[in-house]
C-alpha cells in the first residue's frame, strides 16, 4: 500500500494531460492483456506464415553464392566444407510454368503440389556440357556405367525409381567435378546407386552387396568415402523428380477413373513398361541432358500416344516438347523395330509392383542402333529439302519458321 507521503511528493499534472495519460494507460493495459491472452496456435501461425512469405519471396537459387562451380573431389584425409554454386547451368532449357492438369486432390491443394513439382525441375537443373570438363573420358563411358548400373538394379531387385535417382546424382556431382579419371567412374556408379538404393528401397542391399557386383573394384569403406563426398557437393539436395516420376504423372492422370485414387495405379502395367524401356534408351545418350525430366517424359509419351493426350496430362504445349520429340525419334524407332519385352516377373514382388522394377534390356545394341539412325536422318535434312514433321526434324536453316521455343 502507498504511503500519503509519495502522493504528497507526486505532482498534479494538468487536466488535460492527466484524461490523456490515464487513457493511454487504459489502452496499454488492454494491449498487455490482450497479449498474455492470445492463442499460442494463432501465434504460431502466424510465424509460420511470414516464413512462407519470406521463402516465396526469394529466388530458387542464389547465383552469387559461389564464385566457383566446381568441387574437385578431396582426399581422405582432408575434409573440406563443400559448397555448390548454379551458376554452370546456366545451358539447360527450362521451361515457363504450366497449367495444372492434376485433378482435386482430398489430401493437399493440387495447386500447390503443382507448384512445388514445377520448382524441384528448376531447382535440380543439370549441366549438358558436363563432359567437356572430363577430357579423359568419353560419352560411351557414362553409356557403359549407366548400362551397367541397371543390370545391377535388375539383379537386386530395385525399383525404376532407385537407378533414376541414382542416374541423377552421377551428372549432378559430374557437373561439380573436373579431370575426374576413367578409373573411378565406377566407384561413383555404385556409390551413387547406394544413396539411392537407401533413399527409395525398404530393403536395400547391404554394402557388401554393393562392393560384390563390382567384382573387386570398389571396396566398402571406398564407397563409404565416396558416398560421403557426393552428397556433400550435391549440397544434400537428394531428393529430385525424375524422369520415371514424371511419367508415373501423366500415366496416371490419363488413366484416372476414382477422384481420391490418385495414389493407386491405375494404368495398364504393360504400356507403362513400353514407354519405360524407351527412356532407359534415351538416358543413355548424353543428348537427354539437354531437355528437363518432365519434357523427356512428356516426349516419350507422345510415341506412344498422341498430341491431345500429351497436352492434357502434362500440361505442355507442342511447342515446348517439339525438338525433344523429334530428337528421340530414332531411339523410338530402334525400340519399335526391336519389340517391347513382356513385363517380368520376379519372385518375391507383388504383382501390382511389377512395372516398378527395373530391368535391363540390350540396351548398347540398341543404342548403336539409334544412333546409327540418328546420324543418317541428320545427313538427310542436311542434304534433302524435306517437310518438317514429327520424324523429320527440320533443316537448320529453317528452324526459326517452325516456331520452336526454348524449354
Amino acid at each position: 500500500m502507498r504511503r500519503e507521503s509519495d502522493y504528497v511528493d507526486e505532482k498534479v499534472p494538468p487536466k488535460g494531460e492527466g484524461a490523456a495519460d490515464l487513457a493511454m494507460r487504459a489502452r496499454k493495459r488492454k494491449a498487455d492483456v490482450a497479449t498474455f491472452l492470445q492463442d499460442p496456435d494463432e501465434e504460431i501461425a502466424k510465424m509460420e506464415m511470414n516464413k512462407k512469405k519470406q521463402y516465396e519471396s526469394q529466388p530458387s537459387w542464389n547465383k552469387d553464392v559461389q564464385k566457383s562451380p566446381h568441387m574437385l573431389i578431396p582426399t581422405p584425409d582432408k575434409d573440406e566444407p563443400v559448397n555448390i554454386g548454379f551458376s554452370h547451368f546456366v545451358h539447360l532449357r527450362l521451361s515457363p510454368s504450366r497449367t495444372s492438369p492434376l485433378p482435386i486432390l482430398g489430401w493437399a491443394n493440387r495447386d500447390d503440389v503443382w507448384k512445388n513439382m514445377l520448382n524441384k525441375e528448376q531447382t535440380y537443373v543439370r549441366d549438358k556440357h558436363y563432359m567437356q570438363k572430363h577430357p579423359l573420358l568419353q560419352p560411351k563411358m557414362r553409356t557403359i556405367l549407366l548400362d551397367w548400373l541397371m543390370e545391377v538394379c535388375e539383379v537386386y531387385k530395385l525399383h525404376r525409381e532407385t537407378f533414376y535417382l541414382a542416374q541423377d546424382f552421377f551428372d549432378r556431382f559430374m557437373a561439380t567435378q573436373q579431370n575426374v579419371v576413367k578409373t573411378l567412374l565406377q566407384l561413383i556408379g555404385i556409390s551413387s546407386l547406394f544413396i539411392a538404393a537407401k533413399l527409395e528401397e525398404i530393403y536395400p542391399p547391404k554394402l557388401h552387396q554393393f562392393a560384390y557386383v563390382t567384382d573387386g573394384a570398389c571396396a566398402e569403406d571406398e564407397i563409404l568415402s565416396m558416398e560421403l563426398i557426393i552428397m556433400k557437393a550435391l549440397n544434400w539436395n537428394l531428393n529430385p523428380l525424375t524422369v520415371v516420376s514424371w511419367l508415373n504423372i501423366y500415366m496416371q492422370v490419363a488413366y484416372l477413373n476414382e477422384l481420391y485414387e490418385v495414389l493407386l495405379p491405375q494404368y495398364p502395367q504393360q504400356i507403362f513398361v513400353q514407354i519405360a524401356e524407351l527412356l532407359d534408351l534415351c538416358v543413355l545418350d548424353t543428348g537427354c541432358l539437354e531437355y528437363t525430366y518432365g519434357v523427356l517424359a512428356a516426349s516419350a509419351l507422345y510415341h506412344f500416344s498422341s498430341s491431345e493426350l500429351m497436352q492434357k496430362v502434362s500440361g505442355y504445349e507442342w511447342y515446348d516438347i517439339e525438338e525433344c520429340v523429334k530428337w528421340m525419334v530414332p531411339f523410338a524407332i530402334a525400340i519399335r523395330e526391336a519389340g517391347s519385352s513382356k513385363l517380368k516377373h520376379f519372385r518375391g514382388i507383388a504383382s501390382e509392383d511389377l512395372h516398378n522394377i527395373q530391368t535391363h534390356i540390350n540396351s548398347l545394341d540398341l543404342l548403336d542402333k539409334a544412333q546409327a539412325k540418328q546420324a543418317m536422318l541428320a545427313e538427310q535434312n542436311r542434304t534433302s529439302p524435306l517437310p518438317s514433321g514429327v520424324l523429320t526434324p527440320p533443316q537448320s536453316s529453317k528452324k526459326q519458321s517452325t516456331g520452336l521455343k526454348l524449354i
